[in-house]
């Protein structure tokens, strides 16, 4: 009983620091004169992978690379399919409003290098520095998106009315402390829900692999569902699909990156057969809201959710 209402205390921190995130990562960009969706790239995308972090490291120390691996390429498919579903399902998310075609590539670049890296059947240290070369690159375009915005002043027009949670006279302290709250109850959230579930299933004899691509990876998807669902109902498309794009190339890059400097992480051939290309598919899947200007609407949100659990049965089973 009392890992169940852990795990629901963990829920509750997790909805309202996906709150908190959202209202500072808007703020902050109004604030530098930053398009939203680098702001969710770089920000937004850092604090809702922590958890993925933190649970990949410990499974390296603890001898569990199914879970590690697991949880990072299921919580890429998650993203994706539950993340972008589960909010369209309450709101229409107009993502033909954003510019995301140039990060969208560099999701599936990063998609086929680890991929390309995961047929050498261990993530070590080399790779492990591939993969951080290639976070690098990410963040200093990102670095410079961000600057040549400035300079030129040439900001996307803004609408006639300002989306719910902008306050371009919000005091700095206020945006700060925003950030800062979201930052750090995402990670502390997804830990206590993430810990206490994992203890649930495991009374039930659940393998690692299972855990990992199914549990761990779901709880700690929820800071991005989180934060999404309060993109999605307060009209930040950007944030929302900038969360996901961001999160996913941080997930691939950073956290596998980091992980595989603390020790080798050995590929189950069930991810090279099947778990692998599941996750590049669903990422294919966001090309007609990134190149065909379509909106994720209640239907798509139906769709992807529906091919998730799809997804969880042919796990499971």
């Amino acid at each position: 009983m009392t890992a169940w209402l852990l795990a629901g205390l963990g829920l509750l921190i997790l909805l309202l620091a996906g709150d908190a995130l959202v209202k500072g990562a808007v703020n902050l960009s109004l604030r530098l004169g930053v398009p939203a969706l680098i702001v969710s790239l770089t920000i937004v995308a850092f604090g809702t992978s922590a958890p993925e972090l933190l649970i990949s490291i410990q499974a390296v120390l603890e001898d569990a690379p199914g879970i590690a691996l697991g949880n990072v390429v299921g919580s890429n498919t998650a993203n994706i399919l539950l993340v972008l579903g589960v909010p369209a399902l309450l709101a229409t998310m107009h993502t033909s409003e954003c510019n995301s075609r140039k990060t969208f590539n560099q999701m599936i670049a990063a998609s086929i290098l680890f991929i390309g890296l995961a047929y050498r059947g261990v993530f070590d240290w080399l790779a492990g520095l591939v993969l951080l070369g290639g976070l690098g690159y990410m963040l200093f375009d990102a670095f410079r998106d961000a600057r040549a915005h400035r300079k030129a002043d040439a900001a996307c027009p803004e609408p006639e009315e300002e989306p719910e949670g902008a306050d371009p006279d919000m005091p700095v302290w206020r945006v700060a402390l925003y950030l800062v709250l979201g930052l750090i109850g995402l990670p502390l959230g997804a830990g206590l829900l993430v810990e206490n579930a994992t203890i649930i299933a495991r009374t039930h004899g659940v393998s690692d692999t299972v855990i990992g691509l199914t549990l761990v990876a779901i709880g700690t998807s929820l800071p991005e569902l989180a934060t999404t669902v309060m993109a999605a109902l307060r009209r930040q498309a950007d944030v929302a699909l900038g969360n996901v794009i961001g999160s996913n190339m941080f997930n691939l890059l950073a956290i596998i990156g980091v992980a595989s400097l603390v020790g080798p992480i050995e590929v189950d051939p069930n991810f090279l057969t099947f778990d692998l290309w599941v996750m590049l598919g669903a990422s294919l899947l966001l090309i007609p809201f990134v190149f065909l200007g379509r909106d994720i609407t209640r239907l798509w949100g139906v769709g992807l959710t529906a091919l998730y659990g799809f997804y969880l049965y042919l796990v499971l089973i």
